[in-house]
């Protein structure tokens, strides 16, 4: 006898909820919540929250939703359970919404990034889910990214032999994009240290600035990050500078690059880079692998890979940046 379906709760019904999936291929590897959940027949989504009647109406239709809700209040007088809850509303309701989730006692809370707009409101949820037994997993989808499994493994194997420096380019805000690639650095090679910030650029949004920044991983590594400008284009890409040659996530992980070390054909007893191959990542299985660890952690016990406290970690190196960036620069 199968076991039962874990019932799911999403709150919030825009992108990251539904909507990036809406029009694909059902055999594309889904990018929200509510596609992952679909695709992985151990859970069913047995309800959503959504105050505006029309984007909630469209979520329903488009994933089978038999519930849907206008508030938090309205789904009170139901007295629905469900196992987990999905924050997928704006990061200004985060708060709010979390604090409402805590309330319902689920299993496990799923919540995009970052947890609320502020360190202080973060980490106050975060000791709440601590004290309630609530784990809560937070969506900095590259370390659910088997790709960033293996490179991790690398570096710590010598695969690429010594690690020389890092440099990352991202656009679109810092702790919008920025704090992405902050989590992902601060896995590989942290803990990161703060030693400066440029000029923010305000690119996307005015309360977020994209911040040049200079930091150092474990034992001294530096570590870069530029910025590009988001009317341009989506940026977000790193270069690795190893002993043994080079690798560089493009496109966010849809690509990576390898470039070995060999001797020059132009310059006696110099070496160079070779041209280097281009293959396909894993980035977009992130999602069904961040639900197959959720479903995991309730089951078995296991260790979620992205946690409340990890997010923590990297949303106070973003308030750091900012800071510098921005409260402590000279006028």
């Amino acid at each position: 006898m199968n076991p039962p379906l874990m019932r799911a709760l999403i709150v919030g019904c825009g992108n990251i909820a539904g909507r990036f999936d809406l029009g694909r291929s059902h055999d594309d590897y889904p990018l929200t919540h509510a596609g992952a959940y679909c695709r992985d027949a151990r859970f069913e989504i047995a309800a959503c929250i959504e105050p505006d009647d029309s984007r909630r109406s469209e979520f329903m239709d488009a994933w089978g939703v038999a519930k849907g809700f206008q508030s938090w209040s309205e789904l009170a007088e139901s007295q629905e359970i469900f196992d987990v809850i999905s924050i997928c509303s704006p990061t200004e309701a985060h708060e709010h919404d979390l604090d409402a989730a805590l309330r319902l006692k689920p299993k496990l809370i799923f919540c995009e990034k970052p947890v609320t707009a502020s360190v202080s409101g973060s980490e106050v949820i975060v000791a709440r889910c601590k004290s309630a037994g609530i784990p809560l997993a937070v969506n900095y989808s590259r370390r659910w990214d088997t790709d960033i499994s293996r490179l991790a493994t690398d570096i710590k194997e010598g695969r690429w032999g010594a690690i020389r420096s890092i440099t990352g380019i991202y656009n679109k805000g810092l702790l919008n994009n920025g704090s992405h690639m902050l989590d992902l650095l601060n896995l590989l090679v942290g803990p990161l240290k703060v030693i400066g910030a440029g000029n923010p650029v305000n690119d996307y949004f005015s309360s977020d600035p994209t911040v040049p920044a200079w930091l150092e991983g474990n034992q001294g590594l530096s570590v870069f990050l530029a910025c590009g400008q988001a009317a341009d284009y989506s940026l977000f890409e790193i270069q690795f500078i190893f002993s043994r040659g080079m690798l560089t996530m493009e496109d966010g992980g849809m690509y990576w690059r390898e470039r070995c070390v060999e001797d020059s054909d132009t310059f006696k007893g110099y070496r160079t880079l070779d041209a280097g191959v281009r293959h396909t990542g894993r980035y977009p299985q992130a999602m069904l692998q961040a639900v197959d660890n959720i479903y995991r952690s309730i089951k078995d016990g296991d260790m979620l890979a992205s946690t409340g406290e990890s997010a923590l970690v990297t949303q106070r190196l973003c308030e750091r940046i900012r800071r510098l960036a921005c409260d402590d620069r000279p006028e």
